[in-house]
């Protein structure tokens, strides 16, 4: 199975290796230590040593990603998988490594990055792109919305996605707004919104449609 996505993972984990040469690279003009944690306006609050930034990091980002593919791989239910969402699920990794590249070092090296504006882009960006993707997510143990009502019946499961969906969507344009707004804890509403409020609709489609099947009886 893991043949099918065998360029993809090799691509990707390149990629992800991408922030290793550029520290190399970079080597002799990194401090030791080196930024990695930001607090919730943007200031350094959290340090790593030169080496875990330049090579540890990167390597824990490839280790998760090839832990995400033997995991979906092993899914019963791999069936259900879409190849374009195993791909998109691929490059999040990737992408994810090269803008805290571009976050890290930039930042070592004396320069002010706006942590409290990128994050909340990037964040957006990717729920804005998670949620056009969840309605195509077919019923599997690994990837969407994963509730006792959302197993309970592939009616649910579709339904529930497509829901969440347009609560993520429009989670992702809020939290993309937020980036200006500096709100900090307008995001975090925004994020416990986005879980719950899916939740929230998958118990209650459970509930209705249990009630109609009792009456149908």
């Amino acid at each position: 199975m893991i043949k099918k996505y065998k360029k993809t993972l090799i691509v990707t984990s390149l990629v992800l290796l991408i922030p290793v040469i550029v520290g190399l690279l970079l080597w002799n003009q990194l401090p030791d230590p080196m930024p990695s944690h930001w607090n919730i306006h943007g200031e350094v609050d959290g340090w790593s040593s030169k080496a875990f930034s330049v090579f540890g990091l990167p390597a824990l980002m490839l280790a998760l990603q090839w832990v995400c593919l033997f995991a979906c791989t092993a899914d019963p239910k791999y069936a259900n998988y879409n190849s374009k969402m195993l791909n998109l699920a691929l490059w999040i990794c990737p992408a994810i490594g090269l803008i805290l590249c571009c976050m890290v070092y930039p930042q070592a090296m004396g320069y002010s990055v706006p942590i409290e504006v990128i994050m909340p882009l990037v964040m957006g960006v990717l729920f804005i792109v998670v949620g056009n993707w969840l309605p195509k997510c077919q019923q599997t143990y690994t990837m969407g919305i994963k509730l006792p009502w959302t197993f309970a019946s592939e009616e649910n499961w579709n339904a529930t996605h497509r829901f969440g969906g347009k609560v993520w969507v429009i989670g992702g344009i809020i939290t993309v707004l937020t980036a200006f707004f500096g709100s900090f804890w307008l995001l975090m509403v925004i994020l416990v919104l986005m879980v719950i409020l899916p939740t929230i609709y998958s118990y209650l489609y459970y509930r209705n449609h249990e009630k109609e099947c009792k009456d149908g009886k």
